[in-house]
């Protein structure tokens, strides 16, 4: 069954499974409509995204509504995802937005450098969460104008 064109996929990039499963649950009690992928580091988040790999043959003119990317993941850190999305042009137009638990300065200085569309800190309360959750739904999600498909 095809998916509709107004109710874009969502990437989720976060290898921690507990934040995964927040993640949803947040999504859950907000009713956010929109299908969460998820990929468990930043290899498979760049597979998922250029149709290689397990992910050879995806419709690449479906891309996410935005992507959720934590920053410490295994293979290929959230960093050199963020650089390799925002470096081209069939993924840089594509809403990227930081969801990490790192206080480093210089993480946020060089995700921002990178092009980085938000960067926020994870709350490490679940009520907390949701509600940043449901914000950036309901900002990129329906706010939002997104970036042109062709």
């Amino acid at each position: 069954m095809a998916r509709s064109p107004t109710v874009k996929s969502i990437l989720l990039v976060e290898d921690n499974p507990s934040d995964v499963n927040l993640t949803k649950r947040a999504f859950e009690k907000k009713n956010l409509a929109n299908a969460l992928v998820v990929a468990k580091d930043g290899q498979e988040a760049l597979d998922y995204l250029f149709g290689t790999g397990p992910h050879a043959g995806r419709d690449l003119a479906d891309p996410p509504a935005c992507i959720l990317l934590d920053l410490s993941l295994p293979k290929v850190d959230g960093v050199t995802v963020l650089q390799t999305i925002k470096s081209d042009a069939r993924t840089r137009m594509i809403p990227v937005i930081v969801l990490t638990s790192s206080n480093e300065p210089q993480d946020l200085k060089a995700c921002y450098g990178l092009g980085t569309n938000s960067y926020i800190r994870k709350p490490v309360d679940f009520d907390e969460f949701v509600e940043a959750v449901s914000h950036l739904g309901l900002y990129w999600l329906v706010l939002n104008e997104p970036p042109p498909t062709s």
